[in-house]
């Protein structure tokens, strides 16, 4: 039987770290992303509409994660709830294709950390990369940024939580969004 949904961060702090946890929500890397790319995204797939996997967008996507520097890091899976790559030196490495949307990989490295911190007591740094763009920024966390991934986990929460999807709001990038034909029906 799957355990009422979290209310706020610290009961969601307290579900992770029951052995015996069943959460009736499971916040994601994926989610932290939509959360800040788009609350109507992040509703939608947290009912199970999913996207086509198999565009090109997201098949370039993956291709760049999965071919990028594949030699110096190893992939991990957390809980079923999160997918990190490891650097050799031990850093936790997120890949995304492009810069355009640097809040969102930043928070959703971010939550990496601070999941692996507040769940499992693992404390590491993180670097975000951009292979096609051949840039990399270290990513820490401290009291700010922690303070963005708890809010962040917060507004989840909230959004998942509710009966409808949040309102309509027309973005630069909704025209490539793979959910317009549900949002703009």
């Amino acid at each position: 039987m799957a355990n009422p949904m979290p209310t706020d961060v610290k009961e969601y702090v307290a579900a992770e770290r029951d052995p015996a946890r069943e959460p009736e929500t499971r916040i994601t890397g994926l989610m932290v992303q939509y959360y800040h790319v788009c609350r109507r995204e992040l509703w939608f797939m947290s009912r199970d509409i999913d996207i086509d996997r198999e565009t090109t967008n997201i098949q370039r996507g993956t291709h760049v994660d999965e071919t990028s520097y594949r030699d110096s890091r190893k992939s991990f899976q957390i809980d079923g709830r999160i997918q990190l790559d490891l650097l050799d030196s031990g850093a936790v490495m997120e890949v995304k294709v492009s810069s355009a949307l640097e809040k969102p990989a930043r928070i959703q490295l971010l939550f990496y950390l601070w999941y692996l911190r507040e769940i499992h007591d693992v404390e590491k740094d993180g670097v975000l990369a951009y292979p096609t763009e051949r840039t990399r920024e270290p990513v820490e966390l401290n009291p700010e940024t922690t303070a963005q991934v708890e809010e962040t986990i917060e507004g989840i929460l909230d959004t998942v939580a509710a009966d409808t999807p949040p309102e309509l709001e027309k973005k630069a990038y909704c025209d490539s969004c793979l959910y317009q034909d549900i949002c703009w029906m």
